[in-house]
This record gives C-alpha cells, structure tokens and sequence, in this order.
C-alpha cells in the first residue's frame, strides 16, 4: 500500500472518527443531563433530535462550500467549528446545550457530506477499501463513545459537562491534521451540467428513502437504547455498554461489505439481509428485551451497521461521475437526515405520553418495512 493511500486513509479516519461521538455520547448521560438542567421528556426527545435534523439542514450546503473553497479546506473548517461546539455545548445553562448541539450537527453535515465524493475522487480504484474503512471509523467512534462516556465522566469528574466535552479533544486533533492539506489540495469539485438535477430521479428519491428510513433506525436507537435498558433496571455504565456492543459488532461488516458491494452485481441480497437483522433485535428488545439483551443489541448493530454502510456506498455506486456522487450525498444526505431525525423526537414523545417502550419500539418494527421495500429497489444496478 503507498504512502499516499496510507496518509489518506488516516486523514479520513480522524475525520470520520468525530462524526458520531457528539450524537452516541447523550444517550448513555441523558437522565443526569435532565435531572440537571430540569428538561422534560419532549425536550430531551428534541435534543437527541437536533444534530440529525441539522445533518439534514446543512448536508445542501456541503457541496455548495466545497466548490467555493475546495474540500479540504471545508472540512478543516468544519473540524473547527465541531470541537467549538463541542466545548460550547457543556457551558451553564440549557440555551448553551441546545445552540452547541444544533452548532456540531452542522459541522459533521458538512463532513458526512464530503468525506465520500473525496474518496471517489482520489481513490476510483480503491473506493471500495476507503468507503469501508470510513464506514467502519464511523461505527467504531459511536461504538466507544456510547461505551466510555460514562466511565470518562466519572475519572474526569463535572459530571456529565466532563463527559460530553471530552469529545471535542479528536476534534481538535482532526483540524491540526487537515489543516496543511489547505495548503496544497484545494480542488473543487467538477461543476456538473445545469440540467442534471437529481430531483427528477426516481432512483435519487429510492436511494434518499432507504438512507432517511435506516438512519431514522440508527437515530432512535443510538438516542434511547440506554434510556430503555435503564428503565430495565440495568445501571447507567452497563446500559451505555450495551449500546457501545451494539456498535463494536458492526465494525467487520462495516469494513467488509463496501468492498463485497462495489464487485457484487447488485446490492440487493446484503441489503434484504442486514435489514431482516434489524427487524428480529427490534422485536426481540420488544418482546423479550432482559431475556438476551446482548443478542438483541448484536443483532441490531450488525443490521444497522452493513445497511449504513451500503447506504453510504451506494452514493458512489449509483453515479458515474464525482460531481454526481457530491450531488446524490448532499440530496440523500439532506432530506434523509431530515426525516431520521425525527426518530428520535417520536420515540422520545411517544414514551413521554405512554410511559412504556412498547409503542415507541413498535413503530420502529414497523418501519423496517418500507425500509426493507425501497433497499430492494436501491439494490438493483443501474446509476442516476
């Protein structure tokens, strides 16, 4: 492997790494960040919402900044504004909570956005091997934060400012790393034709339900899964490590399956599976959730991680060209995290008026369906 690809690899998997920890370390601290700052259930529902809906609300603008600037420079900058952010959000008081959040949801849209057209760009050959290992940085950064948010608080102490503000230390060191490359790599990226919008796709429009329903999934889990072993009686560390297993098991397949994908002739087998994983861990938290919660959760995480990864996938899979894939991130991006967004807010409420998990996790059953639908269409091989 050259030194090139080596060096690129590890600037994406610093980048990468600071795209989850600021939503999967809430989770496992929410109750103490309520007690504290006296939040009621709805408002703690649309804090877990905040960053997901910001993902979607920037993910338009991504494009636009990089063909200004070039994306290296972007994604130095939105490296920045994330570790900000980050520290911003754990100062006294809840406006400084909500703005912080909304703030870092807009720095990493912009950098989910990007890190994939880059590596169709420099990497045709190989975008395969960098998708999964940016998938994979993905998985593994949520996987530790939603594990060791806790712990951390507990050795740094202020309570749960100490847990989540420790997150803005890879932040910082993702900037230093990316900030020379502004120096000598500032290509925008390749102006596409004026007639070629993807809102007149079929295809576009698939690609952007499959990737809103099954983020909408991750979403609600990432958000609540702690909250609902806690309710279980599990304490707050080993209900934080369950969510962290949910991610830890989808690192393999997260680094495996980009590249099974790009040879494979369609998608549509990886995609039916990982999804039917999905289905079965949801159903079984509902139905039998302290019966084997770590199977639950293993199902889950390795269901959520392979349709993850082949959703980031298929926005170099179903386009020809950079242009293209940049546009088809920003679209599915932008209207797919807008919807999943509101995963969260409606597990979050629907617990908030039953007092019960039963119906909030139900839902999420039932969306497994249309996911599973529009992942059939999306599978089959042709491009935008």
């Amino acid at each position: 492997m050259s030194r090139r690809l080596l060096l690129a690899g590890a600037l994406v998997v610093l980048a990468a790494f600071n795209l989850r920890p600021a939503v999967a370390s809430v989770g496992p601290i929410l109750p103490e960040v309520q007690a504290d700052l006296g939040l009621s259930g709805t408002a703690a529902a649309v804090l877990t919402m905040l960053p997901v809906l910001c993902f979607g609300i920037m993910a338009g603008v991504a494009p636009l900044l990089a063909d200004r600037a070039g994306i290296e420079p972007v994604l130095a900058a939105a490296s920045i504004v994330l570790a900000v952010a980050l520290l911003a959000r754990v100062a006294d008081g809840v406006p400084a909570l909500f703005t912080g959040t909304a703030v870092a949801g807009g720095a990493i849209a912009v950098a989910n956005v990007l890190l994939p057209p880059l590596i169709k760009r420099d990497f045709p050959r190989r975008t395969g091997l960098l998708m999964g290992l940016y998938s994979t940085t993905l998985s593994a950064s949520a996987a530790v934060a939603a594990a060791t948010t806790v712990p951390l608080g507990r050795v740094i102490g202020l309570s749960w400012r100490g847990a989540l503000g420790v997150w803005a230390v890879p932040a910082v060191l993702a900037a230093l790393a990316w900030l020379p490359r502004t120096r000598s790599h500032t290509r925008p990226l390749p102006t596409p034709p004026a007639d070629r919008s993807l809102l007149g796709s079929a295809l576009a429009w698939q690609v952007t339900a499959f990737f809103g329903l099954q983020s909408l999934s991750f979403y609600a889990v990432l958000a609540w899964l702690p909250s609902i072993y806690r309710d279980f009686g599990f304490g707050p560390a080993e209900a934080g490590f369950l969510l962290g297993v949910s991610g830890l098991v989808q690192l393999p397949f997260t680094l495996v399956l980009p590249h099974l994908a790009t040879r494979a002739a369609n998608q549509i087998g990886y995609i039916v599976s990982a999804t039917v994983l999905i289905g079965a861990g949801l159903a079984g938290v509902l139905l039998a959730p302290t019966a084997a919660p770590y199977a639950w959760v293993a199902l889950i995480g390795i269901g959520q991680g392979s349709c993850f990864a082949l959703g980031l996938n298929l926005f170099v899979l179903r386009t020809r060209g950079v242009a293209d894939a940049a546009r088809l991130s920003g679209m599915a991006q932008g209207v797919g995290y807008v919807v999943s967004a509101f995963g969260p807010l409606l597990v979050g409420v629907l617990y908030d008026v039953t007092r019960s998990w039963t119906v909030p996790l139900g839902l999420l059953l039932l969306l497994v369906v249309p996911q599973l639908a529009f992942g059939v269409l999306v599978g089959r091989n042709r491009t935008v």
